[in-house]
Order: C-alpha cells, then structure tokens, then sequence
C-alpha cells in the first residue's frame, strides 16, 4: 500500500511541476513580447539618440 502512495503521490507532484513548468513558459514568453515591443516602440531622446525605455 505505501508504494504505490509513493507512486500516486510522486505523479501528483510531477503533474504539478509539469503544469507550473507550462504557466512559468507561458509567462516568459508573455515578458519577451512585452520587452521586445518595449524595445522596438522606444521613443528617441531630444539628442536624436535613442533614449531606454527602462529606468534601472
């Protein structure tokens, strides 16, 4: 009876690692779109340079 808890419980938290794993890609790609289109639209400086688009 324990292994096979052992074994219900190691796939219960694989399927939940896997699952994270999808929303934490999910979530990246969501902040490289966001950083690329924060790269490509930034606004040029009074110098005729390109200023960044970020503050740190």
């Amino acid at each position: 009876m324990v292994p096979l808890l052992l074994v219900l419980l190691l796939a219960i938290v694989l399927f939940g690692a896997g699952f994270a794993v999808k929303i934490l890609w999910w979530v990246a790609l969501a902040i490289l779109v966001v950083w690329l289109l924060g790269f490509v639209m930034r606004s040029t400086s009074a110098g005729g340079g390109r200023g960044r688009w970020y503050r740190w």
